[in-house]
């Protein structure tokens, strides 16, 4: 595993991040005023309740989403001013997404999903070695539907990271699953971590999850509550929810 670069320049780094979107006649501000810095090789929980903003960052982190106002730099990217061209280049070279619902295409198999990241991409690992690093090889010719939740969720997983990506962004990865079969989802995302080096900020609002974490970002009503640098991680197997 590479070094976490915590005392090193982020390589992320938002400052007085500002998202509002209109709800009827109402405004809801989604984020208030956000300094964020992550850096190389970390792995960071945004923790939270529902509504209070993560999936708003993690859409902006991602060039997903834009601010309203603020700035977002990773390395030298400005992706507060970036054109949709530049935006979709950065997602592509760069960002590896993982969401709650798993988003895999039903007509093709495992291996094919993860294939078709790969065509696309400028630096990708082998698909059957993406399905091999989530423990999957052995199903690669399976649909979706023939798939449990648990296992959608790690092909999941082998799309996002078969193109190398520098970070990898989990919305929820749990969320639809049972605790068993999310320690296995977390497992994946640990290897994967730890393999690779890669930036991985999960956000949840499950408390229990944020042992994992070298980092957990609290954030509260659009805005971060805490920071807490975690010291000893709890083994998966310990973890309830």
């Amino acid at each position: 595993m590479r070094p976490m670069e915590n005392n090193k320049t982020p390589i992320f780094k938002a400052r007085n991040l500002n998202k509002a979107y209109a709800w009827g006649e109402m405004t809801v501000l989604a984020l208030r005023g956000v300094d964020l810095e992550l850096y190389q090789g970390e792995l960071v929980v945004l923790l939270g309740p529902s509504g209070s903003g993560k999936t708003t960052l993690l859409n902006i982190l991602g060039g997903l989403d834009a601010a309203d106002s603020g700035e977002v730099f990773y390395r030298d990217h400005d992706l507060v001013h970036a054109s949709d061209s530049d935006l979709t280049r950065f997602r592509r070279e760069h960002v590896g997404f993982v969401f709650q619902f798993y988003n895999l295409i039903p007509s093709l198999t495992a291996l094919e999903n993860v294939r078709l990241v790969t065509e696309i991409s400028n630096c990708p690992m082998k698909p059957d070695a993406a399905l091999r690093m989530v423990g999957l090889e052995h199903l690669g010719d399976r649909f979706p539907s023939q798939l449990s939740g648990g296992e959608q969720q790690r092909v999941s997983i082998a799309r996002a990271i078969s193109k190398q990506p520098d970070i990898l962004l989990c919305d929820e990865p749990t969320g639809a699953l049972d605790c068993e079969t999310g320690r296995k989802v977390l497992e994946a995302i640990l290897k994967v971590h730890e393999e690779l080096g890669t930036l991985v900020v999960v956000i949840t609002h499950n408390a229990a999850i944020s042992g994992i974490a070298d980092r957990v970002i609290r954030i509260e009503n659009g805005k971060i509550g805490s920071i807490a640098t975690s010291t000893v991680k709890i083994p998966l197997q310990e973890i309830r929810w």
